[in-house]
């Protein structure tokens, strides 16, 4: 946004809470690849420019990469700044910061859809074991000893619960509904592959039921995540969370339609793909196929030995701060990230205009756009 404006010569400020790239910092696991290939690690006017385009950027190194852009676009950036209202004036907009009030004619509101981290009301059924986010999770030695039940198997859960795996855990993954796709298919990596397709440019349908959650991993070189996979290697698969008392987890009895549908996710973007290549079959086989496993419906953590609880169950908006009639039911209400009200604005919310709306390669598109609408509205 700040690189859109300056190039219309609008005066502006960011305002961020900590430091640049805060949550990538301290609410990501050591671990942590970035799920695009590196030369997907693009700003406006600042594209990847290293020697490893095809392989998956370390958490810190994101960091650095925006770190690097605020300092490329020489970003007028205030760090340590909260601000906990935003109201309208007469003559536009007052926000109230720890230690002072700023006033400004227009307000882009960027604070993403990571905000406050959802845990189902049952967790405090499950009596006395350790629970934590997968935002709070940094590596299998700060967990205590014992078996972990990772509930939600989006990217986050997924390579979490594999890392824990591979450290000689004894885990269990509740897996809810999810699509997956081949890490690569033809020699070329998913994200191509949108791209190639049109996915990534398609527009958003206003009030349209989000999609569940897409299994990819730039983990291990990137790699395709196939759950039966993870079962023949022992991890233990249950289906949906549906709550939990006295110690006792229970799980719905879906979770063979859960990798159902996983598989259809799969085979449709490989038909896809193979259509734009003009409908012959590629080399590479679909999955190797593994037993089919049987979800557990019911586990006592204590008799199974689990000791640690991560949920990996996404995310929720936190906008209490903006005292503003931009939502409806709870969600932003906008066209394309214009609000109702003027010279308020989104940016950077999942499927705010189109399918990359909320990727580090897509948000520009729409900043641009943004820059525009206060660009005219300046001059009326």
């Amino acid at each position: 946004m700040s690189q859109a404006l300056s190039r219309r010569g609008i005066a502006h400020v960011v305002l961020e809470r900590n430091r640049i790239a805060e949550r990538w910092r301290t609410e990501r696991w050591d671990s942590l690849r970035f799920q695009f290939p590196n030369w997907a690690l693009r700003l406006p006017g600042f594209p990847y420019t290293g020697d490893k385009p095809d392989e998956y950027a370390h958490c810190d190194d994101v960091v650095r990469f925006i770190e690097a852009y605020a300092e490329s676009i020489q970003a007028p950036v205030r760090t340590g700044v909260t601000v906990r209202h935003l109201v309208r004036t007469h003559e536009g907009f007052a926000l109230t910061c720890d230690d002072e009030v700023l006033t400004a004619g227009n307000v882009v509101i960027a604070t993403g859809p990571y905000q406050q981290t959802v845990v189902p009301e049952a967790a405090t059924g499950l009596g006395d074991v350790f629970q934590l986010t997968a935002s709070n999770y940094r590596n299998p030695e700060q967990l205590p000893d014992g078996g972990v039940l990772v509930v939600g198997a989006g990217a986050s859960g997924c390579q979490i619960a594999e890392e824990l795996l591979d450290a000689g855990r004894r885990v269990y993954l509740s897996v809810g509904a999810h699509r997956r796709a081949p890490r690569r298919y033809r020699g070329r990596d998913f994200i191509w592959w949108i791209d190639a397709l049109g996915w990534d440019d398609r527009i958003a349908v206003p009030g349209a039921a989000r999609q569940p959650p897409l299994v990819i991993s730039g983990a291990k070189g990137g790699r395709t995540v196939d759950l039966r996979e993870y079962a023949a290697a022992g991890m233990v698969l249950a289906g949906r969370f549906s709550g939990a008392a006295d110690g006792v987890a229970s799980f719905a009895p879906d979770l063979a339609d859960s990798l159902a549908a996983g598989d259809a996710s799969y085979t449709a973007f490989v038909a896809a793909a193979d259509t734009h290549l003009g409908g012959a079959a590629g080399d590479e086989a679909l999955p190797t196929t593994y037993p089919e496993p049987i979800g557990v419906e019911s586990l006592d953590l204590r008799a199974h030995g689990i000791r640690t609880v991560i949920w990996a169950t996404g995310y929720r908006y936190d906008f209490g701060w903006v005292e503003l009639d931009v939502f409806s039911n709870g969600e932003p209400a906008h066209t394309r990230g214009v609000t109702p009200v003027p010279g308020a604005y989104f940016l950077g919310l999942p499927l705010l205009y189109k399918t990359k709306s909320s990727f580090l390669s897509g948000v520009g598109e729409d900043a641009a756009y943004l820059a525009e609408q206060i660009d005219i509205r300046r001059k009326t």
